[in-house]
């Protein structure tokens, strides 16, 4: 149970948080870049416990919720018009398209199934060598090795029914982006610890001395967090903008080379399409041309119509920091995990999500104490 109890200790909770409390003398807005880190900030009720002058903003780090309303079109079409077998992790079922969820092609008689690795999919494509199979692959660097490595084992087994419709998005361009958005007043970032094991933490430098902004790479329990904010807190409040890594019994500062290697093999950096943001560069992994013929993409050559977004989700704006989930006018009346208007009520790592299931519960019983 070590680096489980340790790091949801009260003890150690009550500590960090006298010392924010001490620390900070003026207003502070921080974004915590990763769902996984909103959904633990918002379920654990650190949200309410912090001081009034830290506030803590939502970033893009939801890959589910940024995935292009597009690419789920192109997706539902390949199950139902292209009678593909199409694969995917359990999160993206449930995301709207712009007709239709994959739940709702499945539900209609699409061959959509869930699994929990890409490598199940290679082998589904081998039992079935007379249909296609397709792997929606979705994700920030932490999936992309997996997915990367589902290519390799396709390409060496000589299975040629096997591709992958690929969404994979960046971090740090999704940051600089942030940074670059006019709208934007984010004083500090907590990084993703998962993203850093298999990455690193280099490509971070620069975003610190570019934009003189303090990054700390963080965990995900409760008392990471908090060490997390104090760390970029105590850089604020000194004037100093530092890369720092609060997450080293994990990562690593050159990150997993095999990893990287790996997703190096298969994918390359290409501009990419962000759900409610629009294109960032050089922000997504596109499958290289030696491994091509795993690109669904390219086998299909499906032209989709693009749909603008619904005018009453503001997603872009949440995801961007601008915005929290309950000051969407739709959050929690016409917008319920339900009857979502956009990919963050639904996916397990979206703020709108997060904030339904658990934000307004505590600030109920807050209320009643």
């Amino acid at each position: 149970m070590k680096f489980i109890s340790e790091y949801r200790s009260p003890d150690m909770v009550g500590q960090y948080l006298e010392e924010l409390k001490k620390t900070v003398t003026r207003p502070w807005s921080i974004m915590e870049v990763c769902g996984g880190q909103t959904h633990s900030l918002v379920k654990n009720g650190i949200l309410n416990m912090l001081p009034e002058k830290i506030r803590m903003v939502h970033g893009p780090g939801c890959p589910v919720c940024v995935t292009p309303l597009n690419l789920i079109d192109k997706a539902v079409f390949l199950a139902e018009e292209k009678e593909v077998i199409l694969c995917s992790f359990g999160d993206m079922l449930r995301v709207p398209g712009s007709k239709k969820s994959l739940l709702e092609a499945k539900a209609n008689g699409a061959d959509i199934r869930i699994l929990y690795s890409p490598l199940e999919a290679v082998k589904l494509a081998k039992e079935n060598p007379d249909r296609e199979v397709v792997f929606f692959a979705v994700g920030f660097e932490t999936t992309a090795p997996a997915n990367a490595l589902s290519v390799i084992h396709a390409h060496r087994l000589g299975v040629n029914n096997y591709s992958i419709l690929a969404s994979h998005v960046l971090v740090p361009p999704a940051i600089e982006a942030v940074m670059n958005d006019e709208e934007s007043n984010i004083q500090g970032f907590l990084a993703a610890g998962h993203v850093c094991t298999i990455m690193g933490i280099t490509e971070y430098y620069p975003l610190v001395d570019d934009y003189r902004i303090p990054v700390v790479v963080t965990g995900f329990e409760p008392v990471d967090l908090l060490q997390g904010i104090l760390m970029t807190v105590r850089q604020l409040e000194k004037g100093e903008a530092k890369l720092e890594n609060q997450y080293s019994r994990v990562v690593r500062p050159e990150g997993n080379p095999e990893a990287v290697k790996v997703i190096q093999q298969v994918f390359k950096v290409v501009d990419r399409e962000w759900r409610g943001i629009g294109t960032i560069p050089l922000s997504g992994y596109g499958i290289r041309k030696e491994f091509e013929q795993y690109d669904a993409n390219l086998k299909f050559d499906v032209n989709i119509e693009e749909v603008e977004e619904s005018k009453e989700c503001i997603a872009g704006q949440i995801l961007k920091g601008i915005k929290k989930p309950n000051e969407c006018p739709q959050f929690g009346k016409k917008c319920k995990p339900e009857t979502p208007l956009g990919a963050p009520m639904v996916s397990s790592e979206g703020a709108c999500a997060a904030y339904y299931h658990f934000h307004q519960a505590i600030q109920d019983l807050e209320t009643a104490m």
